[in-house]
């Protein structure tokens, strides 16, 4: 009799107990907006910012409503304006080419590698062929390129690099924090991420004018004062005049249940790597199944696992992902032409240009994702794998 797995695959763990009192703490005193402060107190959202930042180590840090605003923000910060070509990976989530397609700027949609990475090659031909000042590099699915190579390039072709790290928070390169490598990078805190917010983003820099301008831009008012991770009052005698305010605040509730899943983040990282370990192991020992292969740099966090299935048909994957979704198992396959839930392929995105990116196609074809919540134990783990492993033993 064939297995089942019963759990949920959007199920997140329960918050920490932290986060409970934190909470009921701003909602028992009512000042949920981030500058409604008494005197001499710092608010939630400016001590997660500054938590944060001490986290990854950079100077300054704002905190927002979404990961998509952040990019936004980002991109406005570093001087993107209608009409400008932005880089960026063809693989990854719709916000991003949307955060681009938000500004009027045009995105320009770069290959990947069969490692689900940037393309070096192409990117440097679609520097020539576009002339874009600016690569929002995503680190879809938490998969880490050569962060040493890219920063060379990028030096040598004078490109403003923005990161975006919804999937690498806690992640490293080579021991750098994910985020480090960019002019300015941006975090998502939505419910899937590796801190639950439900919503909301993080966008960090050492960039004193960047920051200032990101401050204004996210809807501070003259109130820039209240922020801690924040650069000097001389650095916004510009911004505060010419930066619109595009609000885009997070508030205190959010940013009070943040600040104890950040304290325990390291762990909750160590917890997903010992997830992904187990189903990745499992699953390679089927021959029909082709794994991510990874840097020995890459310090990656395993909250999702990304494999193949070659030389399967587009049908007979459809198939596969519904035999093991009737045995409890939530595959997305990101080679599908038409956009399911959060799951979309590049020329699905009818709001930008058409472009063909071949490779890129051919790559997401037979690629296979899957959630890790760790809601999940490791024998929920092996269950789950082995139900994978047992259905392509039924492929033709």
């Amino acid at each position: 009799m064939n297995s089942y797995f019963n759990k949920n695959f959007t199920q997140q763990e329960p918050l920490p107990e932290a986060a409970f009192e934190s909470a009921m703490n701003v909602l028992r005193h009512g000042r949920l907006h981030r500058y409604n402060v008494t005197e001499n107190e710092d608010s939630e959202t400016s001590l997660l910012e500054k938590e944060f930042a001490d986290y990854i180590g950079v100077k300054y840090c704002l905190s927002v409503a979404s990961g998509g605003y952040a990019l936004a923000c980002a991109l406005r910060a570093v001087g993107v304006e209608p009409n400008d070509p932005v880089l960026t990976n063809a693989f990854t989530l719709a916000p991003v080419p949307g955060a681009i397609a938000s500004l009027g700027a045009k995105p320009v949609l770069v290959e990947i590698t069969r490692d689900l990475l940037i393309d070096f090659d192409d990117l440097n031909k679609k520097i020539d062929e576009s002339k874009s000042r600016f690569l929002l590099i995503s680190h879809m699915r938490g998969h880490i390129c050569d962060m040493d190579e890219l920063l060379s390039l990028c030096d040598k072709r004078k490109i403003i690099l923005i990161e975006d790290c919804a999937h690498t928070m806690g992640g490293t390169w080579d021991g750098t924090n994910s985020g480090l490598h960019g002019l300015v990078s941006c975090y998502s805190t939505q419910t899937y991420k590796h801190l639950n917010s439900g919503e909301g983003g993080l966008l960090v820099s050492n960039d004193p004018g960047l920051m200032s301008r990101a401050i204004i831009l996210s809807g501070s008012y003259m109130l820039y004062d209240r922020h801690i991770a924040r650069p000097e009052t001389s650095d916004f005698s510009k911004s505060k005049y010419y930066s619109p305010n595009c609000s885009g605040r997070m508030d205190n509730l959010r940013a009070a249940i943040l600040r104890p899943q950040l304290r325990e983040l390291s762990i909750k990282c160590e917890e997903w790597n010992k997830r992904y370990g187990v189903i990745e192991s499992i699953l390679g020992k089927s021959n029909r199944i082709g794994l991510i292969q990874r840097s020995s740099k890459e310090g990656y966090v395993g909250s999702s696992i990304q494999f193949y299935l070659d030389g399967i048909t587009g049908q007979g994957i459809t198939k596969f992902v519904d035999k093991c979704r009737r045995r409890g198992v939530e595959l997305k396959w990101f080679g599908d032409k038409e956009p399911h839930g959060y799951t979309s392929r590049f020329d699905s995105w009818k709001y930008i240009a058409p472009q063909d990116c071949p490779n890129t196609k051919t790559t997401l074809s037979t690629l296979l994702d899957m959630r890790i919540p760790l809601s999940f134990t490791l024998a929920d783990c092996e269950l789950i794998a082995s139900i994978i492993v047992e259905e392509t033993g039924e492929l033709d």
